[in-house]
């Protein structure tokens, strides 16, 4: 059987990496590889991209992937406390690691903040205290260290040059 295409993100592995396993693999199997390559601590949990628990690692990989692989996210904190500040007003909630930037985006922008799909798609989560902008598909745990399971951002009108996104030169 063909391998199975895992995409993964985690405590010190900030951009997505790339590992392949066999369909049979547990999710055990694949925590001790990533154990070898960037040596995570024996008590990272294993969450799916956006799953709010750990996946039990008894599971087999083929189990949760589909026809494109599957995203992953290991980290020691269960749940990330995030603050979202804008306007003067800020909101709170946990999420887990494995939280995309855009779902906490929408979860602040129009759930919280009241704004239109439109509103929300012109403004970006910034890291707070920075100039940082993660990229709507990182994993938000992928930003703390392990040890903090807490992040800030500040929710800031997207800057556009020449009608492009991404910020002034």
């Amino acid at each position: 059987m063909k391998s199975i295409d895992l995409f993964y993100q985690g405590e010190g592995v900030g951009e997505i990496a790339h590992i392949e396993l066999e369909p049979d693999a547990t999710f055990a199997t694949l925590k001790t590889r990533l154990a070898e390559k960037h040596q995570i601590p024996a008590d990272a949990l294993l969450f799916i991209e956006d799953e709010d628990e750990p996946i039990d690692e008894g599971v087999l990989v083929k189990e949760r992937a589909t026809a494109k692989g599957l995203k992953v996210h290991f980290h020691r904190c269960r749940h990330v406390e995030v603050t979202v500040m804008f306007n003067g007003e800020t909101v709170e909630r946990r999420f887990p690691p494995s939280a995309t930037v855009a779902r906490v985006k929408r979860w602040a922008a129009e759930k919280k903040f009241g704004m239109s799909e439109e509103e929300a798609g012109e403004h970006v989560l910034q890291i707070a205290g920075t100039h940082d902008r993660p990229a709507p598909g990182t994993h938000i745990g992928s930003l703390t260290d392990g040890k903090v399971c807490s992040l800030a951002f500040d929710l800031v009108p997207d800057e556009r040059v020449n009608g492009a996104a991404g910020g002034v030169a």
